[in-house]
């Protein structure tokens, strides 16, 4: 499956839109994560904790489209977003969206 944030794919033809497609994902921060996040935050540096539940967020939302999109019978997704948000009462959700065009495209 290609999935790709242009509107078009080089080299290949559109024949078929088969709709838009999302893929949601919304993750909760344990308090080891939030604890070790403080730390770095008061100390300086990067929160791997962080950046590594940011990072599965986003494959599984992306995954979740292109699972979407093939069982609309697509063979890509073009111009594809993704969206972050932050959830919850205190803050302590984090809600990734990926959208697109489901397409088939000449093989």
């Amino acid at each position: 499956m290609i999935t790709t944030t242009t509107t078009t794919i080089d080299g290949k033809r559109i024949v078929e839109y088969k709709g838009i497609v999302f893929g949601e994902v919304i993750s909760g921060v344990n308090f080891v994560r939030d604890f070790a996040a403080g730390l770095t935050n008061f100390f300086g540096g990067r929160s791997n904790s962080y950046e590594d539940e940011l990072q599965q967020a986003r494959e599984a939302a992306l995954a979740e489209m292109e699972q979407r999109a093939m069982a609309r019978g697509a063979n890509a997704v073009i111009g594809v977003d993704i969206d972050y948000e932050i959830l919850g009462s205190g803050n302590n959700m984090l809600m990734v969206s990926a959208s697109g065009t489901a397409v088939v495209y000449e093989e």
